[in-house]
């Protein structure tokens, strides 16, 4: 985060990396300008308190140190990292700084040349005091600066990020400059607030939020020179480069916890809302409407094949809209983890759509995925949770859903939103070939809008019963997870979830494999989770699950089922049942991944672990 304006910076910016906190949180720093023609800068390994026990103190700090001139300086960055380059020390927190501590740094994402710079510097005698690779920037500005000043900071910016291989987001300042920053984007998110007499650049809007709502998205090598009076946005080559403002529709209460111990709990309660509110406004007289949409009709009707590229959660909600699109529109569905699709050689051309799935619209390798979709001429469908990101600048078309800010690090409802969202592509889709009519598209949307209220009864039934069982299965060594159908990738987000969670060995598995391997794994006592398909939608497959849960039963396994409210041949069999309402087919993975999302956040906490933030891991995967 970066701030100059007529405020205290480093009140400002404690305040904001609060918010940014779960984008990395191995160490923090910050450096403000000291008001005597140089820069102080304060760095901890750690969380954020540990930082701000170190700051002068201004209200928002621990104990006073330093000076006081710092409390008055107007001008700072800061920042929260996930540690890529050397491990999480103070001597690697950012801000970096040249060696005369009169230029600092901050830094997201990775320089993949940075060996080269490094030894390049150290050559000409420069001593690097850090193991990162964000170091050399700051020498590397020092350089540039020192060597025509009068060009100013700004070019002095372009000449760095000229040297500078990977994706990179870079916030600079120097002491000379004290009303001024510069920051240049490349494949890492970053967005300017614009505020009266003041401006802010940070990773995330959540950072300045209750300061300004009027925000500006950079594209793709930008740069941006922020003083007290505004922003001007260049290219990396010194050209004007165009803009695009956006008002913010949320305010700092979304980011709060709202009462509860933890952000994640909120957010799971919250979905409701954020299936509400991603469906809201797409049916318009009688047909599905995306959000952005640069393909005609004609176009559309070519495809005859579909990708689906996405990471982690994603990927699963990606396997639901397989199902979805398949079912409705006839055409084959391909779902591929966005690291492994482009250095397979994917066949793709003009008649294939690729549709990405991204809450950020920043995750680095779905990215690359689409860059690599339309170098092949393929079309492209971004599903996102983030305005003007850069993966949907990059498509043909777009869906945003509309979750709101969302800081717990395990996704919740941003996965029911994305598989909301999966659903009105394929019904998007299913209206433009006709394979459905405008009134099956009305009453598949009437569908999916009933899943709110489905998902509003699921929160008020199983929430406490469901962290009851948790709290009584916190201490087992590991978890198992079946489903069959739509039920196997929400198995397979619900071992995602404790797993990211709670550090435990958990799998989800197709129930139809268990034989084929998995049933070796069954032991006394081992909790399996199983979802359960409706008896009346899905009535031969529910009859198969029953005789899996019989076969682990009988090997001593503690059996927890997800099953639809009714369903009484399941009863007994279930050691532990959790009803969720009945509800149609592709409906059901909204309802049935509500307790598995519970379940997983108080398993976490019963062990004592950080539910919000899961050691290892970032909300934004900005570098492969």
């Amino acid at each position: 985060m970066g701030y100059v304006g007529w405020r205290p910076a480093q009140e400002v910016l404690v305040n904001g990396l609060r918010r940014l906190e779960y984008r990395g949180y191995d160490s923090a720093g910050v450096a403000v300008a000291d008001g005597k023609g140089g820069l102080e800068v304060h760095r901890a390994a750690g969380p954020l308190d540990n930082l701000v026990a170190v700051l002068p103190d201004d209200g928002v700090a621990g104990t006073a140190s330093g000076s006081s001139a710092a409390l008055r300086a107007t001008t700072g960055m800061g920042h929260t990292r996930w540690a890529t380059h050397g491990p999480p020390t103070d001597r690697n927190a950012h801000p970096h700084t040249d060696a005369t501590g009169r230029v600092a740094v901050v830094h997201n994402g990775i320089i993949e040349n940075f060996a080269a710079l490094r030894a390049e510097l150290e050559a000409e005698g420069v001593e690097l005091t850090s193991d990162t690779d964000t170091e050399v920037a700051a020498h590397l500005l020092a350089r540039a600066f020192a060597a025509d000043p009068d060009a100013g900071l700004t070019a002095a910016v372009r000449a760095v990020v000229a040297r500078l291989q990977g994706a990179f987001t870079l916030v600079f300042t120097h002491a000379e400059r004290p009303d001024e920053i510069v920051a240049a984007r490349r494949s890492s998110p970053l967005v300017v607030g614009v505020g009266q007499g003041e401006m802010f650049v940070a990773s995330d809007v959540a950072a300045f939020i209750d300061h300004t709502r009027d925000a500006v998205e950079l594209g793709q090598d930008q740069i941006v020179t922020l003083t007290p009076e505004g922003a001007v946005v260049t290219d990396f080559h010194g050209e004007t480069a165009k803009t695009r403002p956006f008002h913010v529709d949320w305010d700092i209460e979304a980011a709060e916890k709202g009462g509860h111990d933890f952000f994640m709990l909120k957010e799971i309660e919250e979905q409701p809302t954020a299936l509400a509110d991603t469906l809201r406004g797409h049916l318009v007289d009688g047909r599905v409407v995306l959000d952005e949409q640069r393909l005609s009709d004609q176009e559309l009707r070519d495809i005859d094949k579909v990708f689906v590229v996405a990471c982690g959660t994603a990927y699963h909600a990606g396997l639901l809209a397989k199902y979805a699109i398949e079912h409705w529109c006839r055409i084959p569905v391909e779902v591929e983890v966005a690291s492994e699709f482009r250095y397979r050689d994917p066949v793709l051309d003009r008649s294939t759509l690729v549709v990405a799935i991204s809450q950020s619209g920043e995750t680095a390798d779905t990215l690359e995925a689409v860059r690599h979709a339309r170098e092949q001429k393929a079309r492209v469908l971004a599903i996102c949770n983030t305005n003007g990101a850069q993966i949907p600048r990059e498509s043909d078309a777009v869906l945003y859903t509309h979750a709101g800010p969302e800081v717990g690090v395990a996704a919740t409802k941003t996965f029911t939103a994305q598989v909301i969202a999966c659903y009105l592509v394929g019904l998007a889709l299913a209206q433009t070939f006709g394979t459905k009519y405008a009134d099956e598209v009305a009453r598949e949307y009437a569908e999916l809008e009933s899943s709110t209220d489905a998902v509003a009864r699921v929160l008020e039934a199983v929430v406490e019963p469901t962290r009851a069982l948790a709290r009584e299965l916190a201490q087992s060594k590991a978890v198992l997870f079946l489903g069959r159908h739509v039920g196997f990738p929400v198995a397979l987000e619900g071992a995602l979830k404790l797993k990211e969670l709670a550090y435990m060995h958990a799998e989800g598995f197709a129930a139809g494999e268990l034989k084929h391997g998995p049933i070796a794994l069954i032991e006394q006592g081992l909790p399996v989770v199983v979802v359960m398909p409706s008896p009346k939608g899905r009535a031969i497959l529910h009859q198969k699950l029953l005789s899996n849960i019989r076969e682990i039963q009988a090997r001593g396994a503690r059996t927890i089922v997800v099953a639809e409210e009714g369903d009484e041949t399941v009863r007994p069999f279930a050691e532990h049942l959790i009803e969720v309402p009945s509800v149609s087919t592709l409906i059901q993975p909204l309802v049935a991944s509500v307790p598995l999302q519970v379940f997983a956040a108080e398993v976490a906490r019963s062990r004592g672990y950080d539910v919000d933030k899961p050691r290892n891991l970032a909300k934004s995967v900005t570098v492969e």
